[in-house]
């Protein structure tokens, strides 16, 4: 069963108690951007966070005073550059975050990104794995495909490498499945999460309309139409925003429910199961046979249960649609170059 959109009050009190005795302290690295404020700004309602760190090179300060003075329970402080300011944002920290980089701009894709979002993500990854080598790390700085093997590479490098706990935030994609299914079936609550796997990235993304349950079938005019958008959904941010940024709002929306689902889990809550972009390494059962099947990609957006040390399980592909397979094959030499980009960024 897929994780529900969101936390229920009673969910939220009684995992928050569960707890108690060890403070949760969750940094968020980038959280004066874009994405970064909306997304603190989500997780500073959650009363599963004791101790929420804000980081950013400028206006880190700024962002954390402002979300201080929100009554909810979690202490919040703002962290910048000087002062070994990184290094305070990370010790002790359970979760870490990462929206930091750049967004994009009309004419481009997550990919065109990497120039500049790979070296930050890099120095980032450096940091934690000095100063907090065991938090789960959580990337949404794009192209995620290249970015989490960037993360993973850099662990591996440190020696503190543990692939279940290292993911790529693909949730977006399940937002956007959802949503865009609604608003041509009626009947389909747009809360019920949509299964998305293969990569985060244009036609890397491939959703499983074939398994969404509605009280008429799709034809496949409206499965290719739902395809398109869900892959290129950020395309209509970005040219809606005209130049001044990408989607920020939906994506710390779909951060923060990510994070949360990970924080119930990691507080004992068993049965989450959530889209994310992870190494197949971190379940050797379940990632061989995706590897199997998907020429070794290494790496996959696919269903994971997750559990109190990250990925408990991650779920095969299984069945899916004659199109919905196409897609994929199609798509695994993409995911896998990205992959590649990835990796050699690191080790040069």
């Amino acid at each position: 069963m897929f994780a529900s959109r969101q936390l229920t009050f009673s969910a939220r009190r009684a995992f928050s108690t569960s707890i108690t005795a060890n403070a949760t302290k969750v940094a968020v690295l980038g959280a004066a951007g874009g994405i970064g404020q909306p997304l603190s700004l989500l997780l500073k309602q959650s009363t599963l966070i004791d101790h929420l760190s804000l980081y950013d090179i400028v206006n880190g300060l700024g962002v954390a005073a402002d979300l201080s003075h929100i009554n909810t329970p979690s202490k919040v402080t703002g962290h910048v550059p000087e002062n070994d300011g990184l290094k305070e944002a990370l010790t002790d920290a359970n979760i870490v975050v990462i929206p930091a980089g750049v967004p994009r701009k009309p004419g481009m894709t997550r990919d065109d990104l990497f120039g500049t979002n790979a070296s930050i993500v890099r120095d980032l990854a450096s940091a934690a794995a000095q100063h907090c080598p065991k938090a789960h790390i959580l990337v949404i700085s794009n192209p995620v495909n290249s970015t989490l093997p960037i993360v993973s590479e850099v662990f591996k490098k440190a020696g503190v490498y543990n692939p279940r706990r290292i993911f790529g935030v693909s949730t977006l994609d399940v937002v956007r499945a959802s949503r865009f299914v609604s608003e041509i079936r009626k009947d389909f609550d747009p809360s019920t999460p949509i299964s998305v796997i293969g990569g985060h990235s244009g036609t890397t993304i491939i959703p499983v309309l074939s398994k969404v349950q509605t009280s008429q079938k799709f034809t496949q005019k409206e499965v290719e139409y739902l395809t398109h958008r869900i892959q290129f959904g950020g395309d209509e941010v970005v040219k809606a925003k005209a130049g001044t940024g990408s989607a920020t709002l939906s994506m710390a929306f779909a951060g923060a429910r990510f994070a949360l689902n990970l924080l119930e889990a990691v507080s004992g809550k068993s049965g989450i199961v959530t889209p994310t972009f992870v190494s197949l390494e971190a379940d050797p059962e379940g990632g061989k046979i995706i590897n199997q099947e998907y020429d070794n990609c290494g790496y996959f957006a696919a269903n994971v249960e997750l559990g109190p040390e990250g990925v408990q399980k991650i779920h095969p592909v299984g069945e899916i649609s004659e199109f919905e397979q196409k897609l994929l094959n199609e798509a695994i030499p993409q995911l896998k170059t990205n992959i590649q980009k990835g990796i050699q960024f690191v080790n040069v």
